[in-house]
């Protein structure tokens, strides 16, 4: 089954102008209503550093979850963040950056390599503790731009460390938008069928003119999990100045509406108008902030 998880906290964390608390609001009850398997909806780290997310807490008190199967998910970047997020009973699952690259994982979260390991063993504690599902984000899990040693090798053996914590649920993360196809059907491709009982992801970030030969790498080669943000919008500000989009939501539906055609089963179930509804009030949501 296709697990479709949109990302408006993704696609909101880089403007700079302050979306208002009952935009968000009223945007994501929105998105409750179209079915999506999961939310990545806000996240509970340092005002300073993602300003944007401040109202995180103010927004979950006001989501309408009584009439949605869609799970919450929150980004977390240390203990003290997923200890807090893990006393909302209406928050599912917890997202941790891993990142692969040293220079990156010093930027994003103040910590390195063997202390975010550290980290993600405390984490996931919590997260058993607490009756939540750690998902695991491989940052930096095709390339990074900083020099940092990078190969296909080095991914599959952290994601062999960081299974023995537990952990089942990883997402590959193309953090700067500089994944190929080629790369991202091998890692796939070994991946799952080195561990058949983990679940794998792909928080793919793109461009306008690649975006399908991505979507197809991943998908052909096993993976059912795929991260979007409507229109693209969005992408990581701790990682370079010029923002490399999301993989947009509309052509993920695009594309998966074509692969039903294809194989004749039902891949995607969506409600239509309320993803329609949705995909115009981003508009106003993204572009006017």
């Amino acid at each position: 089954m296709i697990q479709l998880v949109e990302c408006p906290r993704d696609a909101m964390q880089g403007l700079k102008t302050f979306i208002p608390t009952e935009t968000k609001i009223n945007y994501i009850n929105l998105l409750l209503k179209v079915g999506f398997h999961t939310l990545d909806f806000g996240s509970f780290v340092s005002p300073k550093a993602i300003p944007q997310m401040r109202d995180t807490v103010e927004v979950l008190e006001k989501l309408d979850l009584s009439k949605t199967k869609t799970r919450l998910l929150a980004i977390v970047a240390n203990e003290r963040g997923a200890a807090e997020a893990a006393t909302h009973a209406q928050i599912q699952y917890l997202g941790y950056p891993f990142s692969i690259s040293e220079t990156f994982q010093i930027r994003n979260t103040n910590a390195t390599i063997v202390e975010s390991l550290e980290r993600v063993k405390a984490i996931q504690e919590l997260c058993v503790k607490n009756n939540k599902q750690l998902v695991l984000y491989i940052s930096m899990g095709f390339g990074n731009p900083y020099g940092d040693i990078w190969n296909a090798e080095v991914v599959l053996k952290w994601v062999h460390e960081l299974s023995k914590e537990g952990i089942t649920i990883f997402s590959l993360s193309d953090t700067i938008g500089v994944s190929n196809p080629t790369t991202i059907a091998y890692l796939f491709r070994h991946l799952i069928k080195a561990y058949p009982n983990l679940e794998f992801g792909a928080h793919l970030h793109t461009e306008p003119h690649n975006w399908r030969e991505k979507m197809e790498a991943a998908y052909l080669n096993g993976c059912n999990r795929f991260d979007a943000a409507m229109r693209g919008f969005g992408g990581c500000p701790m990682a370079k100045d010029d923002l490399t989009g999301n993989m947009a939501t509309e052509n993920v539906v695009h594309f998966f509406k074509e692969m039903e055609a294809l194989e004749g089963k039902s891949l995607l179930k969506l409600n239509q108008k309320a993803f329609l509804k949705s995909w115009e009030s981003s508009h106003f949501v993204f572009q006017q902030h």
